[in-house]
């Protein structure tokens, strides 16, 4: 299984949603960064379950303990691990589906693949894997934070409902309990949210983030910047979609009124326009990346389904306690965060070998 992601700046994920513990390796992390479990808890706080009524209700703290890589409160240079125990398992509810294909989920494709499968919330394949990915996300914002480079996630859209967010909307996120800085979207949202729920049933929704100050990141052909953020959306659990800029309605429309014109602002190059959403021939151009992702309704509900069980059997079941996201893009937003933070900082260390510095190489020719 492939459970480690980026190229300097690597990380594994380990454990399983219903094991004692999940955790992450981050290995090429540069040495002298301060870092505290404090400020990793502090964005574990924003993906941590059971915080409202509309996501899940499974009750983990989510505290983070580093067991290596940090000396007095600095990275060392060598691999950083980070351990999150589970505390509020309930495997039991799973008994009674032990042997059943259910929808639109993980277990089929993992039992023809590996012949094997942990039925105990859907191990490897549950969200809760994402909470490593989260914890290792804190540790490459703060190297972000150095380049006064900023990410910001929101829930765009629930369903049909679309919010509109502009820049001066970016400081409220946090101030909405689904992360939706557009108050009267999040009310409709909220209103929908909860029919969902009453129903037992699940909604889809997208993410859409903005990145601040990246400037020249990525890199022509095989690795460009899109390419790796599109891998790194991609496999968070539930994502279906991934378009930057104006994505999909960009093949809509003529070359003569979606290309990005030049100008000179401030005696810098920039582009009037940015349906590229920042990113130019794999390579960020300095404007705003914007790029959005689309979950689809979380496939474990409340309501009784239809299926077939291991043995090829009909069967109706339900899920004997259903304690999972009625929309998977409110949580998703922080985990959008630290992909994308991981992949800007993969990116940025590259970059450190992508040229030589100009004044030496002009005293060694």
């Amino acid at each position: 299984m492939s459970n480690s992601f980026g190229k300097i700046f690597k990380i594994t994920t380990f454990g399983e949603s219903h094991g004692p513990v999940i955790g992450v390796v981050i290995d090429g992390c540069p040495s002298q960064l301060e870092i505290t479990e404090e400020e990793i808890n502090l964005e574990l706080k924003k993906r941590r379950p059971n915080s409202s009524n509309f996501v899940s209700s499974r009750d983990e703290k989510d505290v983070a303990r580093i067991v290596s890589g940090i000396l007095n409160g600095k990275t060392t240079g060598a691999p950083i691990c980070i351990i999150i125990e589970n505390k509020d398992i309930k495997s039991s509810s799973y008994a009674n589906i032990k042997d059943v294909l259910r929808p639109s989920h993980a277990n089929f494709t993992y039992l023809k693949k590996y012949g094997i499968f942990d039925h105990k919330g859907a191990s490897r394949a549950s969200a809760r894997e994402t909470a490593a990915r989260v914890a290792a996300g804190a540790v490459a914002k703060k190297i972000l934070k150095k380049q006064k480079i900023e990410i910001f996630a929101y829930v765009k859209k629930i369903g049909n409902i679309t919010a509109n967010v502009g820049d001066d909307d970016l400081c409220k996120i946090d101030q909405s309990p689904i992360l939706c800085p557009d108050i009267v979207a999040t009310k409709k949202m909220m209103e929908k949210l909860i029919a969902i729920k009453k129903e037992k049933d699940s909604i889809g929704g997208v993410v859409e983030f903005v990145v601040k100050n990246a400037e020249s990141l990525g890199d022509p052909i095989y690795d460009k910047l899109s390419a790796k953020l599109g891998s790194a959306m991609m496999s968070i659990p539930g994502a279906i979609g991934f378009e930057i800029g104006d994505g999909f309605l960009g093949a809509q429309k003529k070359g003569s009124i979606r290309n990005d014109r030049y100008e000179m602002q401030d005696d810098k190059v920039i582009t009037k326009t940015n349906n590229e959403g920042g990113i130019l021939a794999g390579i960020s151009t300095g404007r705003d990346i914007i790029a959005r992702v689309a979950f689809k309704p979380t496939s474990s509900i409340g309501k009784k389904q239809e299926t077939i069980d291991i043995y090829g059997k009909k069967i109706s079941f339900t899920l004997l306690s259903s304690r999972h996201d009625i929309c998977i893009a409110i949580r998703a937003c922080i985990v959008v965060e630290a992909m994308c933070s991981l992949v800007l900082v993969d990116s940025l260390l590259l970059n450190k070998i992508a040229k030589l510095d100009h004044e030496k190489a002009h005293s060694q020719s």
